[in-house]
C-alpha cells in the first residue's frame, strides 16, 4: 500500500531518511511554525506536531510526526525529549557532560505518530542501545551520530554510515513498526 504523507517537520535530514526507510511512500515536508514541544514524553511531543500538521495538511494525505532523542544513563536519561533543544553544539555538550564518567551507556529513542485522513492515529516506537564514545568519529549521519556506538559495534553510527543506519537505527525500527501497523489496516 502506498501512502501520501506530509512530514510534520522542515528537517531535510529526517525527510531524506524517511524517504529511504519507507520506499514507495510519497513524502513531502510540511514546514510550519509548530507549537512548542512541551509534552512530557516523546509520544506527547510527536502527537503535538502531528495534530497541528493534521489541521494544515491536505485532507486526503496522512501526516507523520517524529520526536526523537538520545538518553545518557549517567545523566539520568538526559537530554531525552530535550535533545534537539539541549544545545546547538550537541556533540560537544554531550562529551563535556560525560567527561570523567565511566558509565557511557545510552540509547537513541524515536516515536512516530501518524494521523490519517479520517483522524485515525497510529503510534510506533524504536530504540537503539549503545554507548557514547570519548571523541567524535565519522562523517555520515547527523546529530549525535559521531559519538554514538551501538551495542555489538566498535565504531560510531557516523562511521558505520547511512546504509547501516537505514537498517538498524531507532528511526528504522520505528518506521518498520509503523509500516507493519498500517499494513494490518
Amino acid at each position: 500500500m502506498t501512502f501520501r504523507v506530509r512530514l510534520a517537520s522542515g528537517n531535510a535530514h529526517k525527510l531524506a531518511e524517511l524517504r529511504r526507510l519507507l520506499p514507495g511512500w510519497e513524502f513531502d515536508a510540511l514546514p510550519l511554525d509548530y507549537p512548542p514541544e512541551d509534552g512530557g514524553s516523546y509520544e506527547a511531543n510527536a502527537r503535538i506536531k502531528a495534530r497541528f500538521a493534521r489541521e494544515h495538511a491536505p485532507r486526503d494525505e496522512w501526516v507523520l510526526a517524529d520526536d526523537s532523542g538520545v538518553e545518557a544513563d549517567a545523566l539520568g536519561g538526559r537530554p531525552g525529549i530535550h535533545s534537539a533543544r539541549w544545545s546547538g553544539a550537541w556533540v560537544e555538550t554531550m562529551l563535556a557532560e560525560l567527561d570523567g564518567r565511566d558509565d557511557r551507556r545510552g540509547r537513541y529513542v524515536c516515536v512516530l505518530v501518524a494521523i490519517g485522513p479520517a483522524g485515525d492515529e497510529v503510534v510506533a516506537r524504536g530504540e537503539l542501545s549503545g554507548s557514547f564514545a570519548r571523541e567524535p568519529r565519522g562523517d555520515e549521519g547527523f546529530g549525535y551520530d559521531p559519538i554514538f556506538v551501538p551495542v555489538g559495534e566498535e565504531t560510531t553510527v557516523a562511521e558505520l554510515g547511512n546504509a547501516w543506519k537505514d537498517e538498524h537505527s531507532h528511526r528504522a525500527v520505528a518506521t518498520r513498526a509503523l509500516a507493519a501497523a498500517l499494513s494490518r489496516r
